[in-house]
């Protein structure tokens, strides 16, 4: 580093070096060059940004530890998606991870961009042991409502595992099987295994409801996902009710009493 290096390569060079302790990096900070001060804190504020990753990954994993720590190796992380919407399915997924997953940024999958969850889902589906998925239509949610057809979603994505699962993680939920289970509210944000889920569900659901819009053009399903935004309610108003619809949630209610 005799010849003095050019602020590209002083940046080039910064992403080869993960610690102070560099002695590279130490000659680095002794440049004052305004462009190589700016890409140091870029550097350090990356390395917190990844310290922060890491340390939430380790967090989110400290119901699996448990149980792993128990010898019980075959842990599904339970979420689903698609209970507020007022057409469509209910979904819900169930995953089992390895205990060698290192992906980071997983987490509650409303908390992500599409991209990022888009991204995630493919590493889940590379990476996960088993991956279960149940789907429960809107006639299932206007027969049993949406609480019990969100049960059946579930029990359903655990039955369609490949693996038989030792435990349940369950996003705020008990379920009828009997299978040793917990229960965390917020499972999604605090449950590794229940955030897989929860990503593995929503962009399930996500790309079905794009393929409802090609069927069912004019009431937004590719960018609400059947929930009752204003694009939504003013199709029900102007087109109707279609076939996805759930019947039994008042807007769509309300508009059938108009149709009749």
């Amino acid at each position: 580093m005799n010849k003095k290096l050019t602020i590209l390569e002083v940046k080039e060079l910064l992403k080869t070096i993960n610690t102070t302790n560099d002695p590279l990096f130490e000659r680095l900070t002794n440049d004052e060059r305004k462009g190589v001060q700016i890409a140091i804190k870029a550097w350090h504020k990356k390395q917190a940004d990844a310290l922060k990753l890491e340390e939430k990954h380790q967090e989110m994993l400290q119901f699996e530890e448990e149980l792993w720590q128990k010898n019980c190796l075959h842990i599904a992380g339970i979420d689903e998606v698609g209970r507020g919407p007022l057409a469509g399915p209910v979904v819900a997924a169930a995953v089992i991870l390895p205990k060698n997953f290192h992906v980071l940024e997983i987490n509650d999958s409303k908390q992500l961009s599409e991209a990022k969850r888009d991204a995630l889902f493919e590493k889940i589906k590379d990476e996960a042991l088993a991956i279960g998925v149940g789907i429960k239509d809107e006639s299932t949610i206007d027969q049993v409502n949406i609480y019990q057809a969100t049960k059946l979603a579930m029990i359903e994505a655990v039955e369609n595992l490949t693996i038989d699962p030792q435990h349940l993680l369950i996003d705020a939920m008990q379920l009828d099987l009997p299978i040793p289970q917990t229960s965390i509210i917020k499972g999604d944000a605090r449950s590794l295994s229940i955030a897989a889920a929860s990503i593995v569900a929503k962009v399930t659901r996500d790309r079905m409801m794009k393929d409802y819009d090609e069927q069912y053009p004019g009431y937004g399903f590719d960018k609400n996902a059947g929930y009752g935004t204003k694009v939504h309610l003013e199709g029900i108003e102007k087109y109707g009710v279609t076939p996805i619809h759930r019947k039994t949630f008042a807007p769509v209610k309300n508009q059938l009493l108009k149709e009749r």
